[in-house]
């Protein structure tokens, strides 16, 4: 909320406060489960959301030594379409921590091992529905490794390098819409540059 009288966000500490009351599964799936929450607004007022749980995920914006970014072009079922993207999967082994994840990620979708890996940010991609933390890494120092991919979508997949140079341009026109590749090449390049 901003203040009217300092233009400034309002505290977290000092904002109103909003309480859980309880959830319902009303689907469990294979990684995700639908919930129905019940919350109470800061009036008094109680109201219900659908909300998803999320195990979480990984995506790698893996950069090759002469600045191409490596892009996947898979089937995603959800939007009916083929989406060019940073690699990316689910955090669906327990307690198995993100860089291992995205490690292995690589590994399995474009057969690539980084001498470094960096996290770039944890971010929270559909928080109006879903609960879900994105954790987007850099990758550098690329090798070559077996690849051992999983499932219908990733066995059609597609590996593409797309220079950064011509990044943005397929932005523009559409042909590079997913949201963590967007938001991860952009921070990659900023880190890039920072490094010099």
């Amino acid at each position: 909320m901003l203040s009217a009288e300092s233009g400034r966000l309002t505290p977290v500490d000092q904002l109103p406060v909003f309480t859980p009351t309880g959830e319902e599964t009303v689907h469990q799936g294979w990684f995700i489960r639908m919930q129905r929450a019940t919350f109470v607004d800061p009036d008094g007022t109680p109201f219900s959301r659908d909300i998803i749980r999320h195990p979480g995920a990984v995506a790698v914006v893996a950069v090759t030594d002469d600045d191409a970014v490596v892009l996947v072009r898979q089937y995603r079922p959800a939007v009916d379409r083929w989406l060019l993207e940073i690699p990316a999967g689910t955090c669906d082994v327990e307690g198995e921590p993100p860089e291992a994840t995205a490690v292995r990620e690589l590994a399995e979708e474009v057969g690539c091992e980084a001498e470094q890996l960096t996290l770039l940010t944890s971010t929270i991609i559909t928080p109006g529905f879903c609960d879900e933390v994105a954790h987007i890494f850099l990758a550098t120092g690329l090798r070559q490794v077996p690849t051992d991919r999983q499932g219908a979508e990733e066995r059609f997949m597609e590996i593409a390098e797309i220079p950064f140079d011509e990044f943005d341009a397929m932005v523009d026109d559409g042909s590079i819409v997913d949201a963590s590749t967007i938001l991860g090449v952009g921070l990659a390049r900023r880190r890039l540059a920072a490094l010099g």
